[in-house]
């Protein structure tokens, strides 16, 4: 391939890796609490739609970004409610988020736009940071982008330094490990997960909002396809931390973004084969990632204070 056409390539791999390093960093908080969160499809879903529905009626996409946030802590103050104070299955808890959030959007989907969606909707505006958006092959790849995306790619930094760096990140990481220790030396177990959890959700709805604020000006049913599962397959082919899902969520865009150059370059692969590639890759690497990587030892286990 030309040099260029891989560099478009790797620019677009790094844009349609965003809601699932956004996700995968949901996780990430999520899980080293000991809080196990599939229910990230489910809040991407509704904040997506949300964040849409925003915009639309205030013709601000800043507006429509503060929706889109609150709709994702909300939806995982929810799962927060279900899993730790009532203690409900995690896994079930995840999957009532997920129903839910198909049930909610598909009906108000139907509801308001069934004559069509009003017109004037804009996305993020693409920025170009200077200087370094100067650089061959490096500034296009990673210094072009719309804010989201940049906003993604900083937060991986900062999801390290506070995980790995700070108090509250050695809080979140005992309290997943062995919340009985944790507890016995005065750390709030419930709220550690509690605020973890919604900061999970924060960043499940900012991956939302990727999808109807920087993407596309529009919402369709399901429109997160999947994404939210295999954010999860990158936290967990990245051992549960902020780089290592990054890497792994870099490889997910790259699938996605090999069908689009393939179409550029004249080839001709059936589109229902290549939109198979990130789907099959993540069975792949969640299969080869089992039994190698680690979880946090109390992950999905509720606490029962003694």
């Amino acid at each position: 391939m030309p040099t260029d056409v891989i560099v478009a390539m790797l620019a677009v791999a790094v844009a349609r890796s965003t809601p699932l390093i956004l996700g995968a960093l949901s996780g990430i908080f999520c899980e080293r609490s000991g809080v196990v969160n599939i229910g990230i499809e489910g809040m991407m879903l509704s904040a997506a739609f949300f964040g849409f529905i925003a915009e639309v009626y205030s013709h601000s996409l800043a507006i429509g970004l503060m929706v889109a946030l609150l709709t994702g802590a909300l939806m995982a103050l929810l799962h927060a409610v279900l899993s730790i104070s009532f203690k409900v299955d995690q896994i079930i808890s995840g999957m009532v988020i997920n129903i839910l959030a198909v049930g909610v959007t598909g009906f108000f989907n139907r509801f308001l736009f069934m004559t069509g969606v009003p017109g004037g909707q804009e996305t993020l505006p693409e920025l170009s940071i200077p200087l370094l958006g100067d650089l061959p092959v490096v500034g296009r790849v990673l210094f072009q982008h719309q804010p989201i995306t940049f906003t993604a790619i900083v937060l991986v930094f900062v999801a390290h330094l506070v995980l790995f760096r700070t108090v509250w990140g050695l809080r979140t990481r005992a309290v997943g490990e062995h919340p009985l220790a944790a507890d016995t030396v005065g750390i709030d177990v419930y709220r550690v997960r509690y605020l973890n959890v919604l900061i999970g959700g924060l960043l499940a709805g900012l991956g939302g909002a990727y999808f109807t604020l920087e993407a596309i000006p529009h919402f369709e049913p399901l429109m997160t396809n999947g994404r939210g599962f295999i954010a999860l397959a990158a936290m967990i082919f990245g051992k549960w931390t902020p780089f290592g899902a990054w890497g792994a969520a870099l490889l997910f865009g790259v699938a996605e973004a090999l069908p689009v150059t393939l179409q550029i370059q004249g080839i001709n692969v059936p589109y229902q084969i290549v939109g198979l590639l990130p789907y099959v890759l993540t069975i792949i690497v969640v299969a080869g990632a089992i039994g190698r990587a680690t979880p946090p030892a109390a992950v999905g286990i509720p606490y029962e204070k003694r």
